[in-house]
């Protein structure tokens, strides 16, 4: 069924993911798992109640991910740039900004009917447009339907799997490739080839002389739950074109080595969990009764976060670890 699936098609269920991870962590914030002001401003609340395990999920994901960010930020002290490859609706540049914690400056990509949407919203929402403008200095502000410009932040229109159509849009937007850079995806490279993901990768390694990358994703795909959480995407025409590199954490270690990075790490999500503030963590377990706690542990253990850097202005960039 899933083959049959065309590339417009299979692109349309792409982008449905993203909905879903917005209405996922607007659903988990309205229950209390993290603070984010900004989210209602992008996505509808759920209709329904999302299950405890996908919250506590969710929450980990948010949190894992975020400490990586802050320990990138700490060693370049800010004196760097973010690029969020596949960033749909995520409201990571509003929560830097109100910490004090914006890079130099902060680049978000993704397909150009999610751009436009999320232009939309912060055209016609203050909340979202102010901290954009209390930030921007210099000339006037460049927007249109497609992109978005100002001095700290830029929105971006681009298909990832052509790395110089995504390289020429970003300098546009002045993309600066002395300066440390931080590239961010979030279940992203699994909707691509592994040539796809690999070139995107090694453009990457070899654009940056310092650098990090963040990739959460799936791992443990060749067991039998891993088939099943397939099974499940292609019923709604969702194929995970690179999930042959999702097959362990040795896998996912290995595509970023193999790719010009340096050093890389893979940690499965449970692992992660275990890392996070525990104080934090027993507030959020008393939020909600978890009855499936095996579940919540089989899908914790297939997600992972892997980070890869190359440092050659010695920032201690290899040192970041939870």
């Amino acid at each position: 069924m899933a083959a049959a699936t065309g590339p417009d098609e299979a692109d349309e269920a792409v982008r449905g993911t993203c909905e879903d991870a917005s209405v996922c962590k607007r659903f988990a914030v309205s229950v209390g798992y993290w603070k984010d002001p900004y989210i209602q401003h992008f996505v509808r609340q759920a209709k329904e109640r999302k299950a405890p395990e996908i919250n506590r999920g969710y929450y980990a994901r948010v949190h894992g991910v975020s400490y990586l960010i802050k320990a990138f930020l700490q060693k370049t002290q800010c004196n760097s740039q973010i690029v969020n490859l596949g960033a749909g609706m995520d409201t990571l540049f509003w929560r830097l900004k109100d910490e004090n914690l914006l890079p130099k400056k902060y680049f978000e990509v993704d397909f150009p009917m999610i751009v436009a949407r999320k232009i939309h919203n912060i055209k016609s929402k203050p909340p979202l447009s102010k901290p954009i403008m209390e930030s921007h200095s210099g000339d006037s502000l460049l927007i249109d339907s497609h992109s978005l410009d100002s001095s700290r932040y830029s929105i971006v229109g681009a298909d990832l799997r052509s790395s110089s159509d995504l390289e020429e849009k970003l300098r546009k937007h002045s993309l600066d490739t002395h300066l440390p850079t931080l590239l961010v995806a979030e279940c992203v490279l699994v909707y691509m080839t592994p040539q796809q993901s690999a070139s995107l990768l090694k453009w990457a390694a070899s654009t940056f002389p310092v650098a990090m990358v963040i990739n959460y994703e799936q791992v443990n795909m060749r067991d039998r739950f891993g088939q099943i959480m397939i099974e499940n995407l292609q019923r709604r025409h969702c194929t995970l074109a690179g999930v042959e590199l999702c097959s362990s954490l040795d896998s996912q270690r290995e595509r970023l080595l193999g790719s010009g990075w340096d050093n890389a790490h893979a940690v499965d999500m449970m692992k992660v969990y275990s890392f996070l503030p525990q104080a934090d963590v027993r507030r959020i377990e008393a939020l909600e009764f978890l009855d499936e706690k095996e579940l919540f542990e089989q899908l914790m253990q297939h997600y992972c976060i892997c980070w890869a850097s190359k440092d050659s202005s010695n920032l201690g960039l290899a040192n970041i670890d939870f």
